[in-house]
């Protein structure tokens, strides 16, 4: 089977990992407050309950050495992600929620891992890396999906319950189709070569400007639905922003994948995207429309873009440990997503509203950018790291 096969295979494993198993919550957020299940706090922690199930896929994913080991995490993942979206059908209240937001998160980080660790060799092997980048825009038109399927659901005045179904159905009817077209893993894209510490030294900064990025991007595109909907009252202009936001995350994909390939670039434009989005989520606070408007084209463009090239100089620093690289990095992304609804919860419950976190996820992704404007010297990889790189 050709290589562009298997890409389109993991452009929509991610599509639908991401977009539906991952990010339905977003749009799914105004329902279920609405029908009185959950609040703005509550709503936070089952975020973070999610965050946290991604965070540990992650770290089992580095520990996936042989090609069946990792099989099973990508088939697993992804049914994962069909069968708990559909037992969401069901769930009511708190408490199910968030066990069934925690089990897609470990399913959804076990699809990221694997489909970056086997679809970027594969296009890098088939002298097509610009297709390999593209496969990060899956999970942008996944959140387009999935946002136009919550106002088709809003206009019918259908329940939150109802659309868990049909989200369900549709990822049911991705992974149908893509399951004889996926990447198939290899001894040799599954095991880590040894490498010195020099290509690793940036890894550990890198690892921080991750996290930081995941706490300042978490706040505005977990809640993004919640603010539109009390901006426009309920009605259904609020549900345009979703998808929106999925568009715009793809569009940047396509636009930074068409860059002359530089490895002395890579950072000025992660740089760039880290500082785009800070003016995005500072644009939220203007409590407007036209501002949500401004955060939707801001956070939203560079928001796969920022992960691709987060990937792409992992690489570019240490091109024999993707896989290994790929978990570490997610981990590190998923301490900060963690930490972001955590920090909207306290914000909520203390000052009623999504203020101070958003300020601060704002300084954290310009703290981030900042972290890059010097590069990494030759010792730059501290001993926890330099552990989980081993």
């Amino acid at each position: 089977m050709s290589p562009l096969t298997r890409l389109l295979g993991s452009f929509i494993a991610l599509m639908m990992a991401m977009g539906i198993g991952r990010f339905a919550l977003t749009p799914q957020l105004p329902h279920l407050i609405g029908e009185g299940q959950l609040d703005l706090t509550a709503a936070g922690l089952i975020a973070a309950a999610n965050y946290l199930g991604y965070f540990l896929g992650a770290l089992d994913a580095m520990f996936a050495r042989r090609p069946e080991q990792v099989r099973r995490r990508l088939l697993g993942g992804l049914w994962l992600c069909v069968l708990l979206t559909l037992a969401s059908f069901w769930a009511w209240g708190f408490w199910p929620h968030l066990a069934l937001r925690f089990g897609t998160g470990v399913a959804s980080a076990w699809v990221l891992v694997m489909i970056t660790a086997l679809s970027q060799p594969l296009a890098a092997t088939a002298g097509r890396p610009r297709l390999g980048a593209l496969v990060f825009a899956g999970p942008g038109l996944g959140i387009f999906l999935t946002g136009l399927l919550a106002l088709g659901s809003n206009l019918l005045g259908q329940t939150s319950a109802t659309l868990w179904l049909v989200y369900a159905g549709v990822a049911l009817a991705m992974l149908l189709v893509i399951l004889p077209i996926l990447p198939q893993p290899a001894a040799a894209s599954t095991v880590a070569a040894p490498v010195s510490a020099s290509p690793n030294r940036g890894i550990a900064r890198l690892g921080v400007v991750y996290a930081l990025y995941g706490v300042g991007y978490i706040i505005p595109a977990t809640f993004l639905s919640q603010m539109a909907s009390a901006q426009f009252h309920g009605q259904w202009q609020a549900d345009l922003f979703w998808p929106c936001f999925g568009l715009a995350a793809a569009t940047g994909v396509l636009l930074v994948s068409l860059r002359r390939p530089n490895p002395n670039t890579t950072g000025r434009w992660l740089i760039g995207t880290l500082w785009l989005q800070a003016a995005g989520v500072f644009a939220c606070l203007l409590g407007s429309g036209p501002g949500l408007a401004l955060g939707v084209i801001l956070c939203g463009a560079p928001f796969l873009a920022c992960m691709q090239l987060v990937m792409q100089h992992s690489r570019e620093l240490a091109p024999h440990a993707t896989q290994r690289n790929a978990g570490l990095l997610t981990a590190c992304f998923a301490v900060g997503q963690l930490s972001g609804p955590l920090l909207a919860a306290l914000s909520s419950h203390f000052s009623g509203g999504l203020q101070p976190a958003l300020i601060i996820a704002g300084s954290g992704l310009l703290l981030a950018g900042g972290l890059l404007l010097r590069p990494a010297s030759r010792g730059a990889v501290s001993p926890c790291v330099q552990t989980a790189l081993r």
